[in-house]
């Protein structure tokens, strides 16, 4: 007990009592910033910081303890070379040993902590405070690295075994639980220290282009970082103080010595200093990517303004803009491939989510290879490139989606949905207007949008809609009347057959089977009357559900009339319609001004509708339709009303002026359009007595 009272009364472990005394004091950040000149002496500190970690790692009391291996091999792999660091502690070796000597010889004479931190900070003045905090670790590694080597060194090296026998370090370790106590409190305080050294140096590392010093989060770094320096300098001081204390007192000292609340308690406020910093930084780093989001964004626009000689710059800019990696997978090979495989062909952007379906996907797939088997030598010089838009966070079960769709995709797809920025995804939501519905964007050879949506193009034509312009587009529909082989394209080839022979053609839908039967036999008894060969093909309803399905299982097993086969068929026959009005609706014509118009909607109300409907026509162009509820009433009145009409007129002829007799105005249509990237027209007039429709919301999930 002597040798540690004479210890004390030499005052080598002096106890901290006003610990926070000076932090409740407001003229410590005064204190603090007068000690700091403006003209500073600025470096890279990441390296040594690095260096100082590897130090403080491999000094530990047991290095294979805990996950010190883990952590030391992880700083390794991303630290510096020594010969990378000759030019650096070439320039900061004087002042890290001038401070480490400095807190060696104060903590050794019992120096009053806040002094000799101030003292330190003095010997800094000169550096950034990044500098200050990670020079003054760097001093004190020195001198805790060398008592940790001659710990360790001891039990192997003579030489080292005889000096730790002077400093009496063997006795020391006898009391091991009172050791490990103590230097769990040291590694937690450095620990500590090292966290918050690294937030202070990413301030430092915030790209001053995108955050000024004004920044309020900047500004209120800028308050704490001082403080949060000191207290790295004081926390310094109160280690190493333990560390002297040690050596050359053994074991009666531990005894005295065993309390460690001081570190503890500098280990909690390091660590709420370091939390704050976190909270600031992360609040920067929001502000700068919300600003570079901000400028990507800007950027996309503005590139989409100029003319480009080819498309390279745009597709660049929207799919991966780097050359460290190949930004596409060939839907044939599945080998990856870069983007100069698009380099000035036309190029199809297939936007959509993981939720693409199986029915889509399925019609798409067709039409693509049809044009790829049947391609002219212009037609091979477009691609598609499927862009996949998923929001974060990836998941394993997106990761799933996104590799069954690859892998059922004959054309290009971008790699990964991680390749595609953020900025990249708020241009295609606010200004292509993607909304779940997928989209097909149109790059001519040179980057120029030519259309924002040739989907309906594809589902309506097909490749005869090549080069898929807005241009391409009018042409079309200029050339179209509405007419069955617009209604019908090639969704059931028979009907063509029937044109040909003469046949009348009926084409009904909906979802009451027994509708259906009550219906189509009745057509068959007026047919028959009548002497003509009557055709009747039925093509459901919308998004067919298991009803649709039994419905077409029937007629199959019946076959008294015909049915598309597959709902991908009765699918593609609605989206068909839907997408004519759509092309329509984005063009700006009217139903009021256009025909074609008028009879999609009076179609797709049809859809809308709870009760069956019919179409009849004969040749390409005479064509009727009405609800369920009209044209039963036309079949039943054919003896009584039109009997003689059919005979004298036609068929088609006689129906509809059955039809007009006993139209009234109550008989008019509702429609419910799907969503669409397009835009839902304020105004729309029914297709049957011409005045305006009232517009309502439906959520709709299925019609089953």
């Amino acid at each position: 007990m002597a040798l540690a009272t004479a210890a004390r009364k030499m005052g080598l472990m002096k106890p901290d009592r006003q610990l926070f005394a000076v932090a409740d004091d407001t003229a410590l950040t005064k204190q603090v910033l007068a000690t700091h000149s403006d003209e500073t002496l600025e470096f890279l500190v990441t390296p040594l910081l690095g260096l100082i970690e590897q130090i403080f790692l491999r000094a530990k009391l047991n290095d294979k303890q805990g996950t010190t291996g883990a952590e030391l091999e992880a700083i390794e792999d991303n630290s510096p070379s020594p010969t990378d660091l000759l030019d650096l502690l070439d320039f900061v070796s004087f002042t890290i040993h001038r401070v480490s000597n400095e807190i060696q010889y104060k903590c050794s004479r019992a120096g009053e902590p806040h002094t000799v931190t101030m003292e330190v900070l003095n010997l800094l003045t000169n550096w950034p405070w990044d500098a200050k905090a990670v020079l003054a670790l760097a001093a004190f590694s020195i001198n805790y690295g060398e008592f940790w080597l001659l710990v360790h060194q001891s039990s192997s090296d003579l030489l080292a075994k005889d000096i730790s026998l002077l400093k009496k370090l063997p006795e020391i370790f006898e009391r091991i639980d009172i050791v490990r106590q103590k230097f769990d409190a040291i590694d937690k305080l450095i620990k500590a220290l090292i966290s918050v050294a690294k937030c202070i140096v990413d301030f430092k590392m915030l790209p001053p282009h995108y955050i000024t010093p004004d920044t309020p989060e900047m500004k209120s770094a800028t308050t704490l970082i001082p403080t949060a320096v000191y207290w790295i300098v004081r926390s310094i001081i109160a280690c190493a103080a333990q560390i002297t204390g040690l050596v050359g007192v053994g074991h009666e000292y531990l005894a005295s010595a065993s309390e460690t609340w001081e570190l503890s308690s500098l280990a909690h406020k390091i660590d709420n200093i370091r939390k704050h910093l976190e909270q600031l930084l992360q609040a920067c780093h929001q502000y700068i990517h919300e600003k570079m989001h901000h400028e990507a964004y800007m950027n996309l626009v503005r590139l989409f303004e100029i003319p480009h000689l080819d498309n390279n710059k745009i597709l660049r800019a929207l799919i991966y803009s780097k050359d460290d990696k190949m930004p596409l997978i060939d839907g044939i090979s599945k080998e990856k491939a870069t983007l100069d495989v698009l380099r000035k062909k036309n190029v199809l952007l297939l936007i959509s989510d993981l939720d693409l379906s199986a029915v889509e996907l399925s019609m798409l797939d067709q039409i693509y290879r049809e044009s790829r088997q049947n391609k002219t030598r212009a037609e091979s010089d477009y691609e598609v490139v499927w862009m996949p838009i998923v929001e974060s966070p990836w998941t394993d079960e997106k990761q799933a989606k996104f590799e069954g769709l690859l892998n059922l995709m004959p054309w290009y797809s971008v790699a990964h949905p991680s390749l595609i920025e953020s900025a990249v995804i708020k241009y295609i939501r606010q200004v292509w207007h993607f909304n779940k519905k997928p989209l097909l964007v149109v790059l001519d050879p040179q980057g120029k949008v030519v259309n924002t949506n040739a989907v309906h193009m594809l589902w309506i034509w097909g490749s005869l809609a090549y080069p898929f312009t807005s241009a391409r587009e009018e042409s079309l529909w200029k050339e179209e009347t509405w007419r069955l082989e617009l209604l019908v394209d090639s969704v059931e080839p028979l009907i063509f057959n029937w044109m040909e022979t003469g046949k009348y053609i009926c084409i009904c839908g909906g979802e009451d089977m027994e509708w259906v039967r009550s219906f189509s036999k009745k057509v068959k008894e007026v047919a028959n009357d009548a002497e003509v060969e009557m055709e009747i093909l039925y093509v459901g309803k919308s998004n067919p559900g298991e009803r649709i399905r039994k419905n077409i299982a029937a007629i199959l097993a019946e076959k008294t009339i015909h049915t598309l086969a597959d709902p991908t068929l009765v699918w593609f026959f609605w989206v068909r319609l839907e997408s004519m009005w759509y092309s329509k609706t984005q063009r700006g014509n009217t139903i009021e001004e256009d025909p074609i118009m008028q009879e999609t909607m009076t179609m797709l109300s049809f859809d809308s509708g709870d009760q069956g409907w019919a179409v009849f026509c004969k040749g390409s162009t005479s064509i009727i339709r009405a609800k369920a509820e009209m044209i039963m009433k036309v079949m039943e009145g054919y003896e009584k009303r039109w009997k003689d009409d059919a005979k004298e007129l036609g068929l088609i002829p006689a129906m509809s002026k059955d039809l007009q007799t006993i139209h009234t105005p109550e008989h008019c249509n509702r429609l419910i359009l799907p969503s669409s990237n397009g835009t839902i027209p304020e105004k729309v007039v029914c297709s049957e007595c011409g005045s305006a429709m009232e517009k309502f919301i439906m959520y709709r999930c299925c019609t089953d």
